[in-house]
């Protein structure tokens, strides 16, 4: 059996990105060395919060494209299922984060929004609809 455990977000400003992640959406922070955060619900999943390229070996100019791709919401997205897709989506619009899309009903049952974090990494919430 095969299971997620972790992953890695670039974040540019690592204060206001725990501050989201724990105050905004909620997340408990799971560990300080590296930095990690993920849902209550879920406590063996990780989001790594790290500066673009950091412990990679990255050049100088691989640092730029990282941060360049960031800038344009291109790099990074995660995607967080919810059972209240509207909530959710008042909640993170009152806290002043980026919207990229309202909620909205899609083909196929499914009801999302998302916004982006303070570093421009795109967060999409799904609610999926009871047939």
């Amino acid at each position: 059996m095969i299971r997620f455990f972790s992953c890695t977000l670039a974040v540019h400003d690592l204060g206001s990105a725990l501050g989201f992640y724990r105050d905004v959406l909620g997340f408990t922070v799971w560990g300080d060395e590296p930095v990690s955060v993920g849902p209550p619900s879920q406590p063996d999943v990780r989001i790594v919060l790290e500066p673009p390229g950091a412990d990679r070996g990255a050049s100088p100019a691989e640092r730029s494209a990282i941060e360049d791709l960031m800038s344009k919401a291109l790099l990074n997205r995660l995607v967080f299922v919810t059972g209240d897709c509207d909530g959710v989506f008042e909640r993170i619009e009152a806290a002043g984060a980026e919207v990229m899309q309202e909620p909205i009903d899609r083909p196929g049952g499914v009801r999302d929004c998302a916004f982006l974090d303070p570093s421009g990494n795109l967060l999409r919430f799904i609610q999926r609809r009871e047939a």
